[in-house]
């Protein structure tokens, strides 16, 4: 996908959440250890309900924001859509598979961080504020879900 707006943008981060969820979900079916299993299940579960959470963004951002051109997106790298399902999670630890859905996470909240700092105008860096906050709090949600599911 080519991204050339603050839209492109959106679509695309939630294209790559529900991407995420969908492999997530065929890998939960697939593993053999049943806590590992259950964690699949969350996390593709949460990855939907952001994937939710970022199509609501779409249709209430602010008009203005969602049509600005995004020309510095091609400095920072890009999260590979496929780079979501390369791995086999249904072979994954539970460990393994909390560090790769973090770092995924951590790699979004960067891309997303990296342009507040190039927003030209106001309207586009809170829409990016507020997508960035979207990420850190649904990540801290999941911590705290997969510490309790870890002490179990």
């Amino acid at each position: 996908m080519e991204i050339k707006t603050f839209a492109d943008l959106i679509d695309w981060t939630r294209q790559l959440h529900a991407h995420l969820a969908r492999c997530l979900h065929e890998s939960a079916d697939k593993h053999q250890n049943e806590r590992t299993s259950a964690l699949l299940d969350y996390i593709s579960r949460h990855e939907t309900l952001l994937e939710q959470a970022v199509t609501e963004y779409e249709k209430q951002a602010d008009p203005k924001a969602m049509h600005t051109r995004l020309y510095d997106y091609g400095v920072h790298k890009p999260i590979e859509k496929n780079r979501t399902c390369t791995m086999d999670y249904s072979e994954m630890a539970f460990d393994d598979i909390a560090r790769e859905i973090f770092d995924f996470h951590d790699q979004v909240m960067e891309l997303y961080d990296a342009l507040i700092g190039k927003a030209e105008i106001p309207e586009a860096k809170s829409l990016l504020e507020d997508l960035k906050s979207l990420e850190e709090h649904e990540a801290m949600r999941l911590a705290s879900q997969i510490g309790r599911m870890n002490d179990l």
